[in-house]
């Protein structure tokens, strides 16, 4: 039994005669004739008593048709959804990003292109950046947003863009150094830092150019995102170098240049953002589509932010 047979079945049983059904569906009638023969053979069953041409349905027939009509209308919303995935109308999205960019960035972005997508199924969640990693290894979501990978391992299990851009420095309005065009790393020799904690990459990376810069960093506070940081940046409490998404958060947020200062650090520091998904698993044209625009997007964001933005190896 198929839904050719089906159809035929359900034309026959809602016409005056089989030529009738045979115009409906556009087939000759020896070929309706032969469908509907074909059904009753698949199902064992004669639906029609047969007196030349005339049928005459069997109450097996009246039972068949409301089952048909059902078959059809669910096979039609199949064929619909279908239809609708393939050209990003609709789908499934998993999507993850680090705490940063997931409290407002990310979500917002998601949320505008989003509009007017029927039928969607959206998973949305804020996790670190290892953990972005993993679950992209894991084949678990349909991409993420973070840092970018630290080393090589698993590799072959999904793919990365990375994406580098230069950071800033974040002061308050009333700090000495906002009243300058730019800031050195020399310059915030003594400075109280706000920065990202011992065990990330920037931390690191902090404390070996301020060396080379011939200062030692002052440690103030320690965090695992940046947005805490902004808090202690606004009372006048410490600077923050900060990656370019920060300075769009600061922005995105309302906290305007009477809240925090944001200065160009004349040094190169770069950030290194990743954007992840899994090489095995089957992702929707609608998610497919979603992280391209979100590719964009970060292109855009740090483009505006005349951070120098470059596509990196991963």
């Amino acid at each position: 039994m198929n839904l050719q047979q089906i159809r035929t079945f359900r034309a026959i049983m809602t016409s005056s005669n089989m030529s009738d059904a045979a115009n409906k569906l556009g087939r000759t009638q020896p070929a309706v004739s032969a469908s509907l023969k074909a059904l009753e053979d698949a199902l064992g069953v004669t639906l029609f008593d047969r007196d030349g041409r005339k049928l005459s349905p069997r109450p097996e027939a009246h039972y068949l048709l409301s089952e048909a009509e059902t078959m059809l209308a669910q096979s039609q919303r199949i064929a619909h959804t279908m239809q609708t995935m393939a050209l990003g109308q609709a789908g499934s999205l998993s999507a993850v990003a680090m705490p940063g960019p997931a409290s407002l960035l990310f979500p917002r972005f998601i949320a505008g292109i989003l509009q007017g997508v029927d039928g969607l199924s959206l998973s949305l969640f804020a996790r670190s950046s290892p953990q972005i990693e993993e679950l992209a290894k894991a084949q678990s979501i349909d991409f993420g947003f973070g840092d970018a990978p630290q080393s090589p391992e698993g590799r072959s299990l999904f793919d990365c863009q990375v994406i580098s851009a230069q950071c800033c420095v974040a002061l308050h309005p009333g700090h000495p150094l906002a009243q300058r065009e730019t800031v050195s790393l020399a310059d915030l020799g003594g400075v109280a830092l706000g920065t990202l904690h011992r065990g990330h990459a920037l931390h690191r990376k902090l404390n070996a150019q301020m060396e080379m810069a011939g200062v030692s960093p002052h440690i103030f506070l320690e965090s695992q995102t940046y947005l805490p940081i902004l808090q202690f940046v606004e009372q006048g409490l410490c600077a923050a170098i900060v990656d370019p998404l920060t300075k769009a958060h600061i922005e995105a947020s309302g906290q305007g240049a009477s809240a925090i200062a944001v200065r160009p650090l004349s040094d190169r520091f770069r950030y290194r953002y990743g954007i992840y998904w899994p090489r095995f698993r089957a992702i929707s044209t609608l998610a497919v589509e979603v992280r391209k625009k979100w590719e964009a997007e970060v292109w855009r964001m740090l483009t505006e932010m005349d951070s120098a933005p470059r596509a990196e190896d991963s």
